[in-house]
Parts: C-alpha cells; sequence; structure tokens
C-alpha cells in the first residue's frame, strides 16, 4: 500500500477489510489511517489517511452486486459479529479522516 500511495497517490482509493473481529478490524484500519500502531512493520510513522470500510459495512453491501455479495461475502454475515467490526472500522474512519460513509 505504501508503495502504490508513493507511485500512484491516495486519490479514489478505499481500503476494503474483511477481517473477523473488532479488534483486527481496528487494527488494520488504523495501520492504513495512521501508521502501523506497532511502530514494527513498514508503516510504521506512515500517514496514509486512506478511507477504510469493512466489506459487510451497508455503504460497501450497497454498491455491490448482490449475488456476488452473497457468494463471498453472505456467510460471513450470519457468523460473525458484526456491530463490534462496523463499529470499530467506522470509529477509526471518522477519527482519521473525517470520511463517514463510501
Amino acid at each position: 500500500m505504501k508503495r502504490a500511495a508513493e507511485k500512484d497517490g491516495t486519490d479514489d482509493v478505499v481500503v476494503l477489510l474483511g477481517t473477523p473481529t473488532a479488534e483486527s478490524s481496528e487494527l488494520y484500519a488504523v495501520t492504513m489511517t495512521e501508521g502501523d500502531p506497532s511502530w514494527a512493520g513498514a508503516l510504521a510513522g506512515v500517514s496514509l489517511n486512506l478511507p477504510v470500510f469493512h466489506v459487510t459495512e451497508d455503504e460497501i453491501k450497497a454498491q455491490s452486486d448482490p449475488d456476488l455479495y452473497e457468494d463471498e461475502v453472505g456467510i460471513s454475515e450470519m457468523v460473525l459479529d458484526l456491530d463490534p467490526i462496523k463499529t470499530s472500522v467506522r470509529v477509526v474512519r471518522e477519527r482519521t479522516s473525517g470520511v463517514t460513509n463510501a
């Protein structure tokens, strides 16, 4: 992501997560916006400020082909605890970029 952002810029880029927990979703959302919070990876101290959404958020689902979405994401919606996942990503997104919807 860092290399692509440096080469091509970040305009028209949105990060979609498919992470299974609120904690992992928050970690990846923070990494894509503020930089690696562990200061151990390539994005340590690198703020990409990319808007991040979870694939199960309503804004993303509404823009997806319904049949493809059901095939690829449908089962996840049945087994994951989605409210905490969506909340954790939304909080990071709103805190870091001011983006509230796609």
